[in-house]
């Protein structure tokens, strides 16, 4: 296995500026999702470092060499994409195979390797199978076996899970997890999914419009977002988000201009009157006779938790309750947050702003 640094890349089509200069450094065995909207520039980032791109500007290390002008079978990686690309006409074992073989492994090693691998991903019943008699998930395993037993330095995902149903895709997300504990490899993963993101990356950099807007560990990203995109980005459903001001009466408070009011340690000096942005999480909002009034607006049980929308004082808010709620859309209800959980943002640029912010009250 091998670290991988991609220091100060660029990419562009002739006039249109692609990437603008992105730096990530992954340590050698760890996990590193790139995730993002469609379009910010994650894939291309890839397959930069797959030897897939030319590199417009910037430099890209594989271990301690610079593989800036390397073709792809010499950069020593695999690849497992997000259709399969497995040979129709060969069986799983000669799917397995051909890569070895290609690159003049004797028969004993491919073997083994393939021994390995089909043990590992739990193929052995399917190895005379052709691509045509698997399921989706199936097929991405052979597709993963097939990156196993190259043994590169570096395993690249590219949205391998976006063609399988929910629950699969969540079975899957477990083994890959678990393969990567198994093996120790060096895993550079693209995926739009967040939920992928959190729950697999030991690293997650959010890319927006060709540059990073936040990277570093999944809780660290959900607990302190950098700016207003993170913070809607990561988190499922997504992050409450209350347009309003500073207080301008010399009270700590935000409001809005619906005359919604939320209290704050202090605002800062100089700030009163400016425009801001206070962010809370669907699951830090909880019941709370007394809080503030909100109008139900519609209710999404799951079982475990109910999903509401409501309308508080004009703002639309979700909340996610772990609990059943006893109420109809129109009915009013009471709600609180976490005192310790709420988020201020700058309006203009999205910046944090680190206050530590009071209850949710009425």
């Amino acid at each position: 296995m091998a670290s991988v640094t991609i220091s100060n890349v660029r990419k562009a089509y002739g006039q249109v500026n692609v990437l603008h200069g992105v730096s990530i450094d992954i340590a050698d065995g760890e996990f590193v999702i790139l995730v993002g909207p469609s379009g910010c520039g994650k894939s291309t980032l890839l397959r930069m470092v797959a030897g897939l791109e030319e590199i417009t500007a910037g430099q890209v290390r594989i271990g301690a060499r610079v593989v800036n002008n390397l073709p792809a079978k010499e950069r020593d990686i695999a690849m497992v994409f997000q259709n399969y690309a497995l040979y129709p006409h060969m069986t799983v074992r000669k799917n397995m195979e051909f890569g070895l073989k290609l690159r003049g492994a004797k028969r004993p090693e491919i073997d083994a390797k393939v021994s390995r691998a089909s043990s590992i991903l739990g193929l052995d019943p399917l190895l005379e199978r052709l691509p045509r008699e698997l399921s989706g998930g199936q097929r991405q395993r052979v597709a993963m076996g097939r990156a196993i037993v190259r043994d590169p330095q570096v395993f690249l995902f590219d949205e391998p899970l976006s063609n399988l149903d929910a629950k699969l895709r969540v079975h899957m997300r477990t083994e890959i997890k678990a393969l990567h504990q198994r093996l120790g490899s060096t895993i550079v993963y693209v995926t739009h999914d967040q939920v992928e993101a959190m729950t697999m990356a030991d690293k997650i950099v959010v890319m927006h419009d060709g540059i990073i807007e936040q990277q570093g560990r999944p809780l660290d990203l959900y607990d302190r977002p950098a700016n207003l995109f993170v913070a809607q980005f990561i988190g499922s459903p997504s992050m409450n988000i209350v347009h309003g001001a500073f207080a301008t009466d010399g009270t700590a408070a935000v409001t809005t201009p619906a005359g919604l009011r939320i209290p704050v340690p202090a605002v800062p000096p100089g700030r009163a009157g400016q425009a801001v942005s206070l962010g809370i999480r669907p699951e830090h909002i909880r019941l709370a006779p007394g809080g503030i009034p909100a109008k139900v607006v519609v209710i999404e049980p799951t079982g475990a938790e109910t999903q509401v929308t409501m309308d508080v004082q004009g703002a639309e808010m979700v909340a996610v309750l772990h609990a059943r709620l006893d109420a109809r859309p129109g009915d009013i209800v009471h709600i609180a947050a976490d005192p310790h959980l709420l988020h201020l943002f700058e309006a203009e640029g999205g910046g944090r702003i680190d206050l530590p912010i009071r209850e949710l009250a009425a």
